[in-house]
């Protein structure tokens, strides 16, 4: 085993496939608490799906509580305060079963990561016997109030306050608070608000009952329509000086500590709604005739339905690689005598540019597969009676929720380049390096070599790609460089295609090396595809940098060393997309 990698690291260190964890690993306790969350989804969830979009009064607090009777609000939760304390790959795993449950795993995921979290990790001894067994047990839910009309992403603009009374006992809180999932129901508010005069935010516990709170009623919108999303007014509340959550302006950081792992989970949740889609596709496919043959039968059906799998199955290659990454980190931190709170708060915040890049990734991927769920149906898909309708809808705010796409692959990048500036990976002087030697760089495609070798070759070729503009856009732009949006994303899509096809090599070279599966050329063919889509990717996000940066000579080298690095051979991607294809059709369910 070689050291851990720390948080970016990926982009400037080889990896071993024996260091990475994929999901092929799990555990008979971590698969048996999977599939307790999926029969309760298929069983007590699928059947109320309409119901639920019809906002069925009382239906969804209903079975939140049931889901708490079961243990599966508390599955993280330390078991001083009724949870069952597994570890956080294993809660991930749990994540991707619930996440094919529509609305249902918006309020889920709402109340167990963004309304349970601040608590469980920021809380006093007081404050978590107070309310964390409830909230593990369902006796209470929880919504998390951080968005505001005139404070989204720069959620410190916010002008909700807080006032400490002249007897030091309460905070009088007022404001509002928009977006709020759970809000209808919920009984426990973490509130984000500024005390005083401060120019950061505090968090308070709140709860909903307290005089003084009321709320718009239920907001109409285009997806999720099942999850109750309120806003909320707070006219002079009362909250003792307790329920301060964490220390005095605190709240920015917590808010932002969350939000790292509200974003690696919903790389997981996306999982979950990916494959019900594709169970949904296929079975149609299978099942409609046109001209006297089934959809199944056709290459541009088929080529759907391999992309489908294809980004599936690298989703998952990543995201259980970054959960294992971050487990680790949180488990060695415990080991240093850090609290459960820091360990896992710092355990995410290592690897912050992962948490982003699958955020974005996932998000991305689950709106293509249900687009092309859609195109399968064909008019079908388009009516409100076929499962494609709430897959479409219901998949569209991924792209907003825990910071949009946007903020994300701003922070991809971002976090990448402070990480190298203080020292904590040695990232520019990688970046130098390759400049200072632009022309010895060697392309990586070939027709000879082992396959798994060239495949390394190809990725080791895309980190350097990444990496290599770094110093140029830095020396362009100066201190200017954060208002560079486009180009900043660029360099961040490279980024996440690169750490993306690298986890989805790690996975299918160490399947085939131990020989997990009884067709390993499959996965093969899966990288295949995916290999010359992420270097073709690779290449154009890198031509546009290099348009936007350079002239003369600077531009020339430039291009020569991007077009050096992204070359690739031509492989059949057709027959490869078939064969993927084809594994899904006879099954009848992704099965990879």
């Amino acid at each position: 085993m070689n050291a851990p990698l720390k948080g970016g690291e990926f982009l400037i260190k080889d990896v071993d496939y024996n260091d990475v964890f994929i999901p092929e690993e799990f555990d008979e306790e971590q698969l048996m608490i999977a599939e307790t969350c999926a029969d309760f989804v298929e069983t007590g969830i699928a059947p109320n799906f309409a119901a639920l979009d019809n906002h069925q009064e009382g239906l969804m607090p209903a079975l939140l509580k049931k889901a708490g009777e079961m243990g599966l609000l508390g599955i993280s939760i330390p078991e001083e305060y009724e949870g069952f304390g597994q570890s956080f790959l294993t809660n991930m795993k749990a994540n991707e079963a619930v996440g094919s449950a529509y609305s249902f795993s918006v309020a889920f995921m709402a109340h167990t990561g963004i309304g349970t979290l601040p608590l469980a990790y920021y809380g006093n001894d007081t404050q978590k016997e107070k309310y964390l067994a409830d909230l593990a047990t369902g006796k209470r839910l929880a919504a998390y109030c951080l968005t505001e009309p005139g404070a989204g992403s720069d959620a410190n603009a916010g002008k909700t306050k807080a006032v400490l009374t002249e007897d030091g006992k309460h905070y009088i809180l007022n404001g509002q608070k928009m977006w709020i999932t759970n809000g209808g129901f919920a009984d426990l508010l973490t509130v984000f608000a500024k005390i005083d005069n401060d120019r950061v935010l505090s968090a308070f516990l709140v709860e909903a009952h307290w005089e003084g709170i009321t709320m718009n009623p239920e907001e109409h919108k285009m997806g999720i329509k099942g999850s109750s999303t309120r806003q909320i007014f707070f006219n002079d509340v009362k909250v003792p000086v307790e329920n301060l959550l964490g220390r005095r302006g605190e709240g920015f950081r917590i808010a932002l500590n969350i939000l790292h792992i509200g974003r690696i989970k919903l790389g997981a949740t996306v999982i979950g709604g990916m494959k019900r889609s594709i169970n949904y596709s296929v079975t149609y496919a299978n099942e409609r005739k046109q001209f006297g043959s089934f959809l199944s039968a056709f290459g541009a059906i088929k080529h759907k339905m391999g992309e489908q799998v294809i980004k599936t199955f690298a989703t998952e290659s990543a995201v259980y690689r970054a959960s294992k990454d971050v487990d680790n980190s949180i488990e060695a931190l415990k080991a240093e005598g850090k609290t459960y709170g820091k360990a896992n708060i710092n355990g995410a915040a290592e690897f912050e540019p992962e948490c982003a890049l699958l955020k974005v990734y996932g998000s991305e991927s689950l709106d293509y597969i249900v687009d092309e769920m859609v195109q399968i149906y064909g008019g079908m898909g388009f009516s409100s009676e076929a499962p494609a309708d709430r897959s479409y809808r219901d998949s569209r705010i991924n792209r907003i929720f825990e910071g949009t796409n946007e903020i994300n692959r701003l922070i991809i990048v971002d976090s990448t380049m402070k990480k190298g500036l203080k020292h904590k990976i040695a990232l520019f002087e990688a970046a130098n390096a390759l400049l200072e030697n632009l022309d010895s760089i060697e392309e990586a495609d070939s027709s000879s070599g082992e396959y798994f070798e060239m495949k390394h070759a190809q990725v080791k070729n895309l980190k350097k790609a990444s990496i290599l503009f770094l110093p140029v856009i830095q020396k362009a732009f100066g201190r200017k460089l954060m208002f560079e949006e486009e180009v900043l994303m660029n360099i961040s899509d490279m980024m996440m295609n690169t750490y993306i096809l690298e986890s989805t090599l790690l996975r299918v070279e160490k399947i085939d090396k131990l020989g997990l599966k009884p067709d390993s050329s499959l996965y093969k063919d899966i990288l295949d595809v995916l290999a010359q889509d992420v270097i073709r990717a690779v290449n154009k996000s890198g031509f546009d940098i290099i348009g936007s940066v350079a002239e003369g000579d600077e531009k020339a080298k430039l291009c020569t060393a991007l077009n050096t690095l992204t070359k690739v051979a031509p492989v059949n991607v057709k027959e490869s997309r078939r064969h993927v294809a084809d594994k899904l059709i006879d099954e009848g369910r992704y099965n990879f």
